[in-house]
């Protein structure tokens, strides 16, 4: 994903109207039973961030890309999902064509109501912010940009796998995401070069008509320190989305990771999701203003690796994320 831009989005106008009838009584409503919320293993969610990270940086292209691809759909299928990969190319900055594989898990696939959960795949081909400027031109592991986001999830799977959710669910894992142009070299910056993968589901989907209620976005969700901010694209498409997350986390007891502070808007893949497929989507993603990239100071360097990945923090994005899929009616 991108630094914050200042972009500027059009307001939107939202009319709601309400009939009030005095001549009937609400009738009395019975809560029917609370579902119960799996139980997230960390370890199991480390694990699997682990495993992606053991396969070198998974760079669109290569053979370390083309066999963690493999393994993701294994997991997927093992895990109980009917399982779908969407094949296309897209142009990079250079203007070569790379060929992307965007993975779908679907869970009770013929239950209307759906939720969508997202995070990208890909690593990094570049170590631009690596402090050593000779380390640059080199891929990165990508254990939280990346990695860490696919690991939740996989567990997410997992638990879905055996305890159905409410409602169906799909889990998408994004290519091409970080595959924008290098920036310690002189070449020209487009928001065009980045989220290639979403881009494209999200103006072809995987089932003509698709649609879900709402949609989750995980990236860079593992590191030691996280702090998990409300970001501004969540909050213009999604803020009901935000409040039911946050809302969350709170209740199951992880609120220091997710703050109510208000961050600027990224180029990351909720955004297309939100203006290509009308999927109203957030970012659960770190920010720090303080930095000069606004991520962690391991983005996009060759210390975004495994040893700089929060068993703790994976653990409790995915209880709160747990939570909010079954406790969902």
């Amino acid at each position: 994903m991108r630094p914050p831009l200042l972009l500027i989005i059009p307001a939107l106008i939202l009319l709601a109207s309400c009939k009030p009838d005095g001549t009937k009584k609400a009738a009395a409503i019975t809560p029917g039973p609370v579902a119960t919320v799996p139980v997230f293993s960390a370890d199991s969610a480390y694990a699997y961030v682990a495993r992606q990270v053991g396969f070198g940086p998974r760079v669109p292209g290569t053979a370390a890309h083309a066999a963690c691809l493999g393994w993701l759909g294994i997991r997927l299928k093992e895990a109980g999902a009917e399982v779908m990969v969407q094949k296309g190319s897209a142009k990079l900055f250079d203007g070569t064509t790379m060929p992307f594989h965007n993975i779908i898990g679907r869970f009770q696939p013929l239950k209307n109501n759906r939720i969508l959960l997202m995070a990208h795949w890909d690593s990094r081909p570049f170590a631009d912010h690596d402090p050593d400027p000779a380390k640059r031109d080199f891929p990165i592991d990508g254990a939280n940009d990346g990695a860490s986001g696919v690991g939740v999830l996989l567990e997410i799977a997992r638990q879905l796998g055996q305890q159905d959710s409410p409602l169906g669910v799909d889990i998408i894992l994004f290519d091409l995401e970080d595959y924008g142009p290098p920036e310690h070299k002189d070449i020209e910056w487009s928001e065009e070069s980045w989220c290639l993968g979403s881009r494209y589901w999200a103006r072809n989907p995987h089932v003509t008509g698709y649609s879900a209620r709402f949609g989750i976005l995980l990236d860079m969700v593992g590191a030691p320190d996280a702090l998990f901010s409300q970001e501004e694209v969540s909050r213009y498409y999604a803020q009901s989305v935000l409040d039911k997350v946050w809302a969350a986390a709170a209740q199951v007891g992880a609120g220091r990771w997710f703050s109510f502070e208000k961050t600027p808007q990224l180029i990351d893949d909720h955004r297309y999701v939100n203006e290509y497929a009308g999927i109203p989507s957030i970012d659960i993603i770190h920010q720090d203003p303080s930095t000069e990239s606004s991520f962690t100071a391991t983005w996009h360097t060759h210390n975004d690796n495994l040893g700089n990945i929060s068993r703790e923090t994976l653990g409790a994005v995915g209880k709160v994320v747990l939570s909010v899929i079954y406790q969902e009616k």
